[in-house]
């Protein structure tokens, strides 16, 4: 039962990222699954490609602009969030970046609007999956 979106806003921004780390996990982890032939490990491995501070930032950066001001509120709030620790293989700016995407996805989780969420997700899907200078993607493979 998806919550009103005044009780999800007043959530805290962690709590919303947490949420939101998992629906991003999972929706990574689906995709590869139905698109890439492999052992465990290796999607394990092109999970993380997707899923790492870093990437997650990236995704951040090239969506804010198609953002309404609700989600755009929502990702600060998360950006903004004072974290009792960072991962020591993410850059601090990454990894508030991440927070921010993770806690937009949670939100949007938790108050049922699933077409949207699901935009956004595939959307952050296909910027990962862009090839960087030309490289071939090892997905394609």
């Amino acid at each position: 039962m998806a919550l009103e979106a005044d009780e999800a806003r007043l959530m805290p921004p962690a709590v919303l990222a947490f949420l939101g780390d998992a629906v991003f996990n999972l929706f990574i982890r689906e995709r590869l699954v139905r698109s890439t032939k492999g052992t465990s490990h290796r999607l394990h491995i092109l999970a993380t490609d997707y899923v790492k501070a870093a990437s997650q930032s990236r995704i951040s950066k090239a969506l804010l602009d198609k953002l309404t001001e609700e989600e755009a509120y929502i990702f600060r709030r998360g950006r903004n969030t004072k974290s009792a620790t960072i991962p020591k293989n993410a850059d601090v700016q990454d990894y508030k970046y991440a927070t921010g995407l993770e806690a937009l996805l949670g939100y949007l989780y938790l108050t049922g609007r699933k077409e949207r969420l699901n935009q956004l997700m595939e959307q952050a899907a296909e910027i990962i999956e862009e090839p960087a200078n030309g490289a071939k993607n090892e997905k394609e493979e």
